[in-house]
């Protein structure tokens, strides 16, 4: 089921090898991610090719004791949402996108700890402080931005103190996978939201990106 992982089709097959679950897409989507983007983001494609290294490495690290989407066990509660395809502006759909990253970058922090100078986390920060900037200069009103759950960092990090080496890596683990989840979620809403607002693909948020 994951051998395929991050095959560039359809949306939904990214998401498949993200999650591990199997989605459904709404009657008449079946636009494949070509179609929707005749030239894919450099920046997108990259986050995307991590989270495949990411699940490699992992599996290398832990061979058969452990499979990736047993990482759903060591999930971090509370952790950013994704904006919702509905009763969201694409306005506030940035703004939730851009909390949701500033709060991942503080706990890549808490991962650092634990695989200190990997190479997939090192590319991980880099991409979402890139696309962090993006989505900033992206806002009508950038100076309205704030992050509101700035206590989780501080939970994390106590987490991680009373846990044992396994699950500490463990849980740093699925922290970088809800990570790609989260940034593979916003790419589905932001570009139904696009799609919606009749942009042509050539002038969409994604080609500036």
């Amino acid at each position: 089921m994951y051998a395929q992982i991050f095959a560039f089709g359809s949306l939904a097959s990214l998401v498949l090898c993200v999650t591990g679950a199997p989605t459904v897409l709404p009657s008449g989507e079946h636009q494949s991610e070509e179609e929707l983007f005749p030239s894919i983001s450099p920046v997108w494609e990259s986050v995307l090719g991590i989270a495949k290294d990411h699940k490699k490495d992992f599996e290398d690290e832990f061979g058969n004791n452990v499979k990736y989407h047993q990482l759903e066990n060591y999930k971090v509660p509370q952790m950013p949402a994704s904006c919702p395809i509905s009763n969201f502006s694409m306005e506030a759909c940035l703004h939730r996108l851009a909390q949701g990253l500033t709060i991942y970058t503080n706990l890549l922090k808490d991962v650092e700890k634990v695989y200190p100078g990997q190479r997939i986390l090192s590319e991980a920060k880099h991409y979402t402080g890139l696309l962090l900037r993006l989505f900033k200069q992206k806002m009508k009103k950038p100076e309205e931005f704030t992050v509101s759950n700035s206590s989780q960092t501080e939970n994390v990090s106590t987490l991680l103190d009373n846990r044992d080496e396994f699950q500490r890596k463990m849980t740093v683990n699925s922290i970088l996978r809800q990570l790609f989840i989260f940034l593979v979620d916003g790419k589905r809403v932001l570009t139904k939201k696009e799609r919606r607002r009749g942009r042509h693909p050539k002038v969409t948020m994604f080609h500036m990106l």
